[in-house]
């Protein structure tokens, strides 16, 4: 293998690839990158064996080969080559050599039959989602993946179409706080099935979104999903596990409602929350006409009170939540405006933006 290619060309699609790749490694080849130089372009890709990721740059390949190397090692040296500068990368032996300008690094390789092929094998579904569809899947529900192992099947986002419609969901949850956004169903997703998709292969997607203007291309079967983003193929094994009934958390007889300005409730409960205990972080909101009273106190630090007027016209309701929580919720409300929907101290709280009803929260209420 023998090819000239630009650095920030060489540096973008090995960023791509060597996040997947584990720092440390049991298996040696699964710290390499495959390479592979061909017909004007160069392949690159990692895999850690439940998710791989391919991606192909253009390249002057002037003997085509292949091999594999150590991809953070080599990320981390284009990564310090200077702006600008055109590497060259050939293959001796069980040794790549990089040479760029008046720089030269020589790294072991494995062979690259070595290197374990993940094959998506059939996969009977596809459709596209616009960036802004994918963008809007992760980011309005990632926060409310589980991260108890032992409940590996809340390890993921449930990403499903709605029974009896034409609506496509996710859905996430860690069993303390439930988040689902819907819209509807691109061509072609008509009968998926209902698939959980692991956390990391979530992140990974997320970064390749905000560097893709495109459509998001995806395939999927009973046991793996793939995203092609531009020349970015990601694929993944689905997580094996049944996603529970969400539809029974959903609160449906919720009468009392609060409508308030996202962004002083997420002031003021920040405030209030530095004297909540680290383990507990509880916030007690009393709602009562026209104001909410936020309060939070432990033994150590001592009290905090502080009001904000509200749109509230019901009976007095005193409701405990984790402040954590309630940020990452608000983080979400684009509008300015969200309802807080409540029944009882001791239910379920359905929390949405006023104006945009595609996400629906649920938050499940503390002792304090």
């Amino acid at each position: 293998m023998k090819i000239t290619i630009e650095r920030a060309a060489l540096l973008k699609a090995l960023n791509h690839v060597q996040s997947v790749v584990e720092r440390r490694n049991t298996i040696p080849i699964l710290s390499n990158v495959l390479m592979q130089a061909q017909d004007g372009g160069l392949s690159l890709t990692a895999t850690d064996m439940d998710i791989a990721i391919v991606d192909k740059v253009e390249a002057t390949v002037n003997e085509a080969g292949s091999t594999t190397a150590p991809a953070h090692t080599l990320y981390d040296i284009v990564k310090k080559l200077p702006d600008g500068a055109q590497v060259n990368l050939s293959t001796n032996g069980d040794q790549l050599e990089l040479v760029a300008g008046r720089s030269q690094f020589t790294l072991q390789t494995l062979p690259q039959d070595d290197f374990p092929v993940m094959t998506g094998g059939d996969m009977p579904t596809g459709f596209a989602l616009t960036s802004s569809e994918a963008k809007l899947l992760i980011d309005k529900t990632r926060f409310a993946i589980s991260t108890e192992e032992t409940r590996y099947y809340l390890n993921g986002i449930y990403m499903h179409v709605a029974e009896g419609s034409d609506t496509l969901r996710a859905v996430a949850t860690d069993g303390h706080r439930l988040a689902r956004v819907e819209f509807p169903a691109p061509d072609g997703a008509a009968g998926m099935p209902g698939v959980i998709i692991p956390r990391k292969a979530v992140q990974e997607l997320r970064k390749l979104i905000d560097e893709t203007d495109g459509d998001i291309s995806v395939n999927l079967s009973d046991t793996k999903i793939k995203f092609e983003a531009g020349a970015t193929v990601l694929t993944s094994k689905l997580i094996d596990g049944t996603f529970p009934d969400y539809e029974r958390v959903i609160p449906q007889g919720n009468d009392k409602i609060m409508s308030l300005d996202t962004r002083s409730f997420a002031e003021a409960v920040d405030r209030v929350s530095t004297i909540a205990t680290e383990k507990m972080r509880a916030v007690k909101m009393a709602m009562d006409s026209g104001v909410v009273t936020l309060s939070a106190s432990s033994q150590d630090s001592g009290t905090a009170v502080e009001e904000i007027s509200v749109d509230y016209a019901n009976d007095r309701i005193e409701i405990g939540f984790n402040s954590r929580y309630l940020l990452d919720i608000a983080q979400q409300i684009e509008s300015g405006s969200a309802q807080f929907i409540m029944a009882d101290p001791s239910s379920p709280t359905i929390v949405q933006d006023a104006e945009d009803k595609s996400a629906l929260y649920v938050l499940m209420p503390m002792r304090v």
